[in-house]
């Protein structure tokens, strides 16, 4: 039990609380006033009776020196996720919370730190995604014992309303990209268009991973470049998916493979011979973008004093998108976009891709009046058959 005990004006005054931790360790605290110390007794008691007791030394670690061991721990993450997560640490929650103690931080200080952000205009989506950070570090604390609740847990975040807008091009303009880029890559474009797969993917494929002959690609490597380093790694949802192909496609994927021979396994490589990388997209994809047509004002000098548009209206990232409005058009299920894509749950497709599907309501309303019409048939085919026999019931007698 937790004691209460009258210090001498010789030790300073005022009134010491002294009990023991779960951790059979003794703890003291002084405060001014004995109702203090005595409300302070009580809630000891009653966090050590639930197991909520934290050692008040432990929580007093800073965000700055924790958040060092978290990442040190955090093995299991993508070397992209990880990149990510080190750059929000760095630029957004040290600055603030990095020399304030762990228990000292409350949900309204979160709530500031946030519509901060949001004033200093950073989007929706990278505010939550920082926030996302912010909650792992919290939650490991939890976990650790240093904290008893995570003061990142309630906090209502900005909308992702305003999220990146989407640009999905035809079918004629895939044909047109792909007759732009260099013949090497050609097969990509279409591979991206029609299959769906992340850019990650494409470049992690393996010609071990294609049955040209039943159609499919086995879809469970990425490949992805973090501080000009390659790293293979699972899926971004860490899962397996085969995606069937279309016929054109898997002629295409002959062709290439006879042309452009694999190098070390890799379906896509570099005129070198080397796997992709993320220069692809400066050297190769983006002039192809500009002769093609598509986007015609797309400016392509180096110099900072253009004012020219240097953001593509359509970018690699966007031939994802045009599979997943290609799929919709043909009637797809959402579920079936869901496996193709590799999306983790059904609800990432219904957000992502939801507006993509105007014609739904349309089917309901359609389909309801199927529904009533036929039943309403059949009760008319129903009385015509029972007044028919009614009718030679009558002739009968006659």
């Amino acid at each position: 039990m937790a004691q209460i005990r009258r210090r001498s004006d010789k030790d300073g005054g005022g009134y010491q609380v002294r009990y023991y931790g779960p951790d059979g360790r003794r703890h003291a605290k002084t405060f001014v006033r004995k109702k203090d110390a005595q409300s302070f007794c009580n809630t000891i008691e009653a966090d050590k009776t639930r197991g909520a007791w934290v050692d008040p030394e432990i929580s007093k670690t800073l965000v700055e020196s924790y958040a060092a061991s978290f990442l040190d721990t955090v093995v299991h993450l993508r070397p992209s996720t990880r990149l990510k997560v080190e750059g929000h640490l760095r630029n957004y929650i040290l600055p603030t919370f990095g020399r304030i103690q762990l228990g000292d931080i409350r949900p309204s200080d979160v709530r500031s730190w946030l519509s901060a952000m949001v004033d200093h205009g950073l989007s929706p989506a990278t505010v939550r995604a920082i926030h996302s950070t912010f909650s792992r570090v919290m939650n490991q604390a939890l976990i650790d014992g240093i904290i008893t609740k995570s003061p990142s847990f309630g906090i209502r975040l900005p909308s992702d309303g305003a999220r990146e807008e989407m640009n999905v091009i035809t079918p004629e303009q895939i044909d047109a990209l792909a007759n732009a880029i260099e013949p090497r890559y050609k097969a990509l474009i279409y591979m991206a268009a029609y299959t769906g797969l992340r850019w990650s993917e494409l470049a992690g494929l393996k010609v071990s991973n294609l049955d040209l002959i039943k159609r499919t690609v086995v879809v469970k490597e990425s490949l992805v470049e973090v501080n000009g380093k390659l790293f293979t790694g699972t899926t971004k949802t860490g899962k397996t998916r085969t995606v069937s192909l279309p016929r054109f496609l898997c002629q295409m994927l002959t062709d290439h493979l006879a042309a452009f021979p694999a190098h070390k396994g890799y379906v896509f490589s570099s005129a070198h011979g080397k796997p992709l990388r993320r220069n692809f997209y400066r050297r190769h994809y983006l002039p192809a973008l500009a002769t093609s047509g598509i986007d015609q004002n797309l400016c392509l000098c180096d110099s900072r004093g253009c004012k020219g548009r240097h953001t593509p209206l359509v970018r690699f990232h966007d031939l994802r998108h045009t599979c997943a409005a290609l799929l919709i058009a043909n009637g797809a299920h959402p579920k079936e976009i869901q496996e193709r894509l590799g999306h983790s749950t059904i609800r990432i497709t219904f957000d992502r891709y939801g507006h993509l599907f105007p014609t739904l309501d349309e089917r309901l309303r359609d389909g309801l009046d199927d529904v009533f019409n036929k039943a309403k048939d059949h009760e008319t085919a129903k009385h015509q058959l029972i007044g028919g026999l009614v009718d030679s019931r009558d002739g009968t007698d006659d």
